[in-house]
């Protein structure tokens, strides 16, 4: 299947950090967690791969995200954007940048 530039260019692809992770009670796979897209805009997301990496190895890094797509809720809380990671037999590799990209760059 292919997708055409302008749906491509509908995603709204950017660079964020991840500033807080918590358990969610009853999860095991996922953890809730705060991503900064930069100015301001803070936003709550859900975040697979909790038996692989601990809360503690998400914080401080800087991802890539989806940041319009649609919000989902999962276990009593809402996420509002999408980290996006390589999935190695069911393990995501998440997507970083260097930290010198300014939170919030658009990713084209």
């Amino acid at each position: 299947m292919t997708v055409s530039y302008e749906d491509f260019a509908k995603l709204d692809i950017r660079v964020a950090k991840v500033t807080s992770a918590e358990a969610i009670k009853g999860k095991s796979r996922i953890i809730k967690g705060v991503i900064d897209l930069g100015k301001g805009d803070l936003r709550d997301v859900i975040i697979g791969g909790a038996q692989y990496y601990g809360m503690e190895e998400m914080v401080g890094r800087t991802v890539v995200v989806i940041a319009n797509l649609e919000p989902k809720s999962m276990a009593g809380t809402k996420s509002n954007a999408m980290l996006l990671a390589a999935d190695v037999d069911d393990k995501p590799f998440w997507l970083t940048v260097s930290e010198d990209v300014p939170l919030g760059s658009p990713i084209k």
